[in-house]
């Protein structure tokens, strides 16, 4: 008898124990709560103790948590429509304000949530045209959106870890004008760039057309100057021939000028015979 009482003491002592602690992980957020009403919340990982029947425990999981936004549009700064899909990462920071604020309930959570992302990017979608948000400023949006909703978001006890696009379309009767417009600024650019070509050849082709006649003209004249310098010595070397022996320079002379003349029977010459040209002609006689 007295160890069947000794067992249920232990069993009752085992329970009230069990009863009376706690634990908390590090992906856990808890909360106590005495009747109802929050007396405690800021609690490390590890074990913990709580009156049995006066407090009870909540948890929640403090890790990332994704809301994957439904596509939406919005206007930009030149009243085009884009459709925007994206998701937002964010954790729970104060665990107390997010329990008062939307009771706990992560679903809640992303509902709230997602009408202040929204907001957000209406506002910063508005400020740029298409242009801007589809090549430039994706950074500069994001980083805008998590300024602009961090303080919003940590009234609901959430923490914005990140934004992020995950794609931006345009709506069917906006593409085709948005692509004719791209396409005529590419063809804008394209035009500039042959002109600027064309340009820098015709400079190329007149400075090798200036560089040529350069050449030519110095070619020309050192080719002038060879030639001077040419008939020169060749007169100064028919000088001293005809130094040498005047009457025989003059017979080789007269017998080139001869054969170049008569080289050709169909050559013709009109002259006095008893010119100085036909002189050797009558000593033969």
């Amino acid at each position: 008898m007295s160890v069947n009482k000794v067992l249920v003491g232990l069993g009752i002592i085992f329970t009230v124990v069990t009863m009376s602690v706690f634990t908390v992980s590090e992906t856990e957020k808890a909360i106590k709560f005495k009747f109802g009403e929050i007396v405690e919340s800021d609690y490390q990982p590890g074990l913990h103790f709580k009156v049995p029947v006066i407090n009870n425990v909540k948890k929640f999981d403090s890790r990332i948590l994704t809301l994957d936004s439904t596509p939406e549009r919005f206007l930009t700064a030149e009243k085009k429509n884009v459709i925007v899909d994206s998701f937002v990462k964010w954790r729970i920071g104060d665990v107390t304000t997010f329990y008062t604020s939307v009771a706990g309930d992560v679903y809640q959570a992303n509902v709230r949530l997602d009408q202040i992302i929204k907001d957000a990017f209406r506002s910063e979608f508005s400020k740029r045209d298409i242009k801007q948000l589809v090549s430039t400023d994706r950074s500069a949006v994001r980083k805008a959106l998590i300024a602009n909703t961090t303080e919003v978001a940590s009234k609901l006890g959430i923490e914005i870890v990140d934004v992020q696009v995950k794609r931006i379309d345009l709506p069917k009767e906006v593409s085709q004008s948005v692509y004719s417009r791209m396409e005529a600024e590419r063809e804008r650019v394209a035009r500039e760039f042959r002109s600027q070509g064309s340009e820098a050849a015709e400079r190329v082709r007149a400075d090798a057309d200036k560089q040529k006649e350069i050449i030519l003209a110095n070619a020309y004249r050192d080719a002038e100057v060879t030639k001077g310098q040419g008939d020169a010595t060749a007169s100064e070397i028919y000088a001293q021939a005809y130094g040498e022996d005047i009457e025989f320079y003059a017979f080789y002379r007269s017998m080139a000028a001869y054969k170049e003349t008569f080289s050709n029977s169909s050559n013709l010459m009109v002259t006095e015979p008893d010119s100085d040209f036909f002189k050797y002609f009558k000593q033969m006689k």
